[in-house]
Parts: C-alpha cells; structure tokens; sequence
C-alpha cells in the first residue's frame, strides 16, 4: 500500500514568517488596479456611448469626443478621421485594462499566493507558466502595443502635432522596442540551457 505523504505546513521562526508573510502587503495594491480597471471599463464605455451618439448625430456628444481625441479640424459631423480616432483611442483602453489583468493577476499569482487554477476551464493559457521573468517580457510587449496605437493615433492626426512631438513620439516608441527586446535577450541569458533543464 502506497504511503500518503506528510503535507504537514513548515512552522517558520517568528522573523522569517514576519518577512514571509509582508508579501500580503501587496494585497491592497492589487486591490486598487481592480478598482483603476473599473474606472476604465466606465470610461470605455461613455466613450463608446458618445461615438454611437455622435454617429445618430449628435452634436454634443461629437464635440466631446472630437476634444478627447484631439482632433482640431472642422468637424461639421463624425467624419472617418474622428471615428479612426475614437476606436483607437478604444483599442487602446482595452490594451492597457489587459496589461491591468495581467499585472494584478500574474503579479498576484507570482508575489502574493498561488491561485490554484490549474484545471480550471478559464485559466489564461500563460498563467500556467508564469514567473517574474515571464511576467517582465510579457509586460513590455504589452506597453510596446500601447505605444503602437498611440503612435498610430498621432500619426493620423499628425495635422494637430508639431513635427518635434511627432520625432519624440517616434524615439519613445523606439526605445521600448530596444528595451523589450534586451529584457528579452537577458531573459534568454539567464535562462538554464535545454540540458540542464531535464
């Protein structure tokens, strides 16, 4: 007969478990991006509800989001330009309260307390493999698909830029792709070879 393991909890020394157990101080921070991905959510959707608003014509509604996009023209009425604006600007709020998820959900799974979804039939696919490292490459392709549609956005109302916001914009956005790419390459370094793996 098969002998059960002892799963007995390892009883740590009072400072040990002290340090050990200030991770959950992390809780109220993780707590709080939770509440920072309502607020985007609210904001998605008055965003979406001025567009829909601004296309049945309304002029309230188009002047609202004519000015959260920054769009300068003569806009007698929501023209390609103004909508191209909104959805990205859209995109760009669901890229970011995915970076959110991300954050708090790998974050929290790496720092704080496993979750314990293993089987779970909605576990995100890279949560299953999830490290500090992971989570560091993983966030700077997310920021540098941010920076992607924001670059995008200035560049179809390059009009309303000057050409020294449009250059900075450029380097920025270039300087995260170097960076992804090196966090990327370090991570690849420090990693064990295929060998030492097994």
């Amino acid at each position: 007969m098969a002998q059960i393991p002892d799963v007995t909890p390892i009883r740590l020394r009072p400072l040990p478990n002290l340090i050990f157990m200030s991770r959950w101080l992390q809780l109220p921070l993780y707590m709080g991006l939770i509440a920072a991905q309502g607020v985007y959510v609210w904001h998605f959707l008055l965003e979406l509800w001025h567009l829909i608003e601004a296309a049945f014509g309304g002029q309230t509604a188009l002047a609202i989001l004519t000015k959260s996009v920054g769009y300068t023209g003569d806009a007698v009425g929501l023209n390609e330009t103004i909508i191209m604006l909104v959805v990205l600007a859209l995109i760009d709020v669901v890229m970011i309260s995915n970076l959110l998820i991300m954050v708090i959900v790998g974050g929290y799974e790496t720092f704080v307390s496993r979750m314990n979804l293993e089987g779970h039939p909605d576990q995100p696919e890279w949560l299953s493999h999830v490290n500090a490292s992971v989570l560091k490459v993983k966030l700077a392709t997310a920021i540098i698909g941010i920076s992607s549609i924001h670059l995008l956005k200035t560049f179809i109302n390059a009009a309303n830029y000057s050409d020294k916001v449009l250059i900075a914009q450029t380097a920025i956005h270039i300087t995260f792709l170097l960076s992804a790419m090196a966090i990327a390459y370090t991570d690849k370094l420090m990693a064990p070879p295929p060998s030492a793996r097994h």
